[in-house]
């Protein structure tokens, strides 16, 4: 017998195990509204099954977990919100320590990136009065792994993360004898799309009814936000959020300055609407009636802070890359996609479009130091592994059964609002979010196509900040009180 062989094939066999479920158990608690919340956390793996035996289902992935419970509750009359984030391929962290958890991060000070060492508080906003939570990370993301033997690939289309995602949900419900709790869904950006598929989901394949959804910083139907030739709406979309932009960074007339956010944007809504959307329709048209061109240029102008020679060059369409990095270009500064308050240099101001991301660099270093101290220090949870707070899959993600077309999630939500007319929906949105703009949500919203008494089942909200408005604590306070209502409904 080869020896070498059989110590080779023997690591092979370890390398293809199975991981064992992990589950760590700590007691903590948090005062909120002048009252002492007792709870407990749960840190730990599940793993997903795929019933291709019924004696023996198969291991397919390793899914990663964060759940508090209210100590002292009935299962039966407390509320369970499952949470998540986007990308596609995000951790949950963004919605766990900035805005539903009993602990929160300190990013930001005075609108401003804070430098490390960096903090992280007891989370006087949090919703843990409201309802016991779980915090998942899709396959790939956080320490969520597919298991030896599987292909992570397989998890990273639009079906197959909800099909992942929702078997979690499915065993999670089951094996915590939550079925009869009221139950949520939060998600944001990306994760919203992931909330609208479960919706219909949860409910079709395993009778799963929902209480509600939260929709923070939504993105439903792709056409929305995609900047391709041929498809206009998202330069009408987008104005409004161009506007607030330019607002905020004193790049507006006087006139507009002297106005607040709300009066801004509602303006530049209506010239969106009335006058930007319809010249649009023209295409090239436009041009031969040059007074209207010249006017819509000019106005075009008023509401961005973009000289009108510029926006003659951009055929009257001005990109998101184009304008975050046209804006300032002058003064050599950047501003922010996920918010626009922030602002940062690139290595010249000449570059037709943005380096990077400075709202994005603002919050990574902050939200990861801390989730990791947090983890391991806190909640007693060790791994090895990098936990993947946001994992590269934007580019790889495949959406194999919308071809040649664009996916459009709030079908599925309309669809689960039919057949579940009791299930409630909360929005959120920011002024300043340039990754899903709120007048592209407005738009979602108001082309459901659902009977007018369901309309009431919608609630809207906005708030003074971008895509993670919580960073700023006047939005994360009012986030609360706007959730707490929400809750109560």
């Amino acid at each position: 017998m080869d020896e070498n062989n059989d110590n080779s094939n023997q690591a092979n066999n370890d390398n293809n195990k199975i991981p064992e479920e992990r589950l760590q158990e700590t007691s903590h608690s948090v005062t909120i509204n002048g009252k002492k919340i007792s709870y407990t956390a749960h840190a730990g793996t599940m793993l997903i099954k795929k019933e291709e035996d019924e004696k023996a289902p198969k291991a397919t992935a390793e899914v990663f977990y964060v759940s508090y419970t209210m100590e002292g509750q009935n299962p039966s009359d407390r509320p369970i919100t499952y949470i998540f984030n986007g990308g596609p391929g995000s951790s949950s962290v963004w919605l766990h320590l900035g805005l539903y958890g009993p602990k929160r991060v300190i990013s930001e000070k005075d609108e401003k990136a804070i430098p490390p060492p960096y903090q992280l508080v007891d989370n006087e906003y949090s919703l843990i009065d409201k309802t016991d939570m779980v915090f998942i990370d899709p396959v790939s993301t956080g320490w969520s792994r597919a298991v030896p033997g599987e292909k992570a690939e397989q998890f990273h289309s639009f079906e197959n993360d909800l099909e992942s995602v929702g078997e979690f949900i499915r065993q999670f419900t089951s094996r915590y004898n939550r079925w009869s709790s009221p139950k949520y869904l939060a998600g944001e950006s990306y994760g919203t799309t992931r909330a609208a598929g479960l919706s219909g989901l949860l409910h079709m394949k395993h009778g799963l009814y929902l209480n509600g959804i939260m929709l923070i910083s939504s993105v439903l139907n792709f056409q929305t936000l995609r900047f391709s030739t041929g498809n206009d709406l998202p330069n009408v979309l987008y104005l409004p959020t161009y506007t607030a932009t330019a607002w905020y960074h004193n790049k507006l007339s006087d006139v507009l300055m002297n106005k607040s956010i709300e009066e801004v944007v509602e303006e530049s809504r209506q010239f969106a609407l009335n006058e930007y959307a319809p010249a649009l329709m023209l295409g090239d048209r436009i041009i031969d009636n040059s007074k209207k061109y010249d006017d819509l240029c000019d106005k075009l102008s008023y509401y961005t802070g973009i000289n009108t020679e510029y926006i003659k060059q951009t055929n009257l369409r001005i990109e998101i890359n184009r304008f975050v990095k046209e804006l300032r270009r002058t003064e050599r500064i950047t501003v922010g996609r996920l918010d626009s308050r922030f602002t940062s240099h690139d290595r010249t101001s000449i570059g037709e479009m943005n380096e990077f991301d400075p709202s994005y660099a603002a919050i990574q270093g902050p939200y990861t130091a801390t989730f990791n101290d947090y983890i391991t220090r806190q909640l007693q949870f060790e791994n090895d592994l990098s936990y993947n707070i946001l994992a590269n899959l934007y580019e790889t993600w495949k959406y194999d059964k919308q071809q040649n077309q664009y996916l459009d999630a709030s079908e599925t939500l309309r669809k689960s609002l039919n057949y579940n007319p009791s299930m409630k929906i909360f929005v959120a949105n920011g002024y300043y979010d340039l990754a899903t703009p709120f007048f592209a949500t407005e738009y979602t919203m108001d082309h459901l196509q659902i009977e007018p008494h369901l309309r009431n089942n919608l609630q809207m909200e906005y708030y003074d900040a971008g895509h993670m408005m919580y960073l700023k604590e006047d939005c994360l306070k009012k986030l609360k009180v706007d959730l707490d209502r929400f809750y109560s409904l």
